[in-house]
């Protein structure tokens, strides 16, 4: 199994918010976090509708970013949409 597929499967057995954050918190650095963070934002407000200069504007993110995130969204089989919508 790769390393990826082992931490997915761990991190999906765990069922305490709390005990994520701090995980994320402690092996992600500060910047790391902040850049998963804006990211998350990012597809958030692309799937809101809001337009991607818009977008960069708010987070102050380079449009090459957030193109990234909305090609990935607009994939049929896109994971990332799938678990921005719930």
């Amino acid at each position: 199994m790769d390393k990826l597929q082992e931490i997915v499967r761990r991190l999906a057995e765990i069922d305490d918010p709390g005990l994520l954050e701090k995980f994320f918190r402690e092996i992600l650095t500060p910047k790391e976090v902040r850049d998963l963070s804006s990211r998350w934002e990012l597809v958030k407000l692309l799937e809101e509708g809001v337009s991607q200069r818009e977008i960069a504007r708010r987070l102050h993110l380079s449009l090459c970013k957030i193109t990234r995130g909305s090609r990935q969204l607009k994939k049929p089989d896109s994971a990332l949409r799938e678990v921005i919508g719930d």
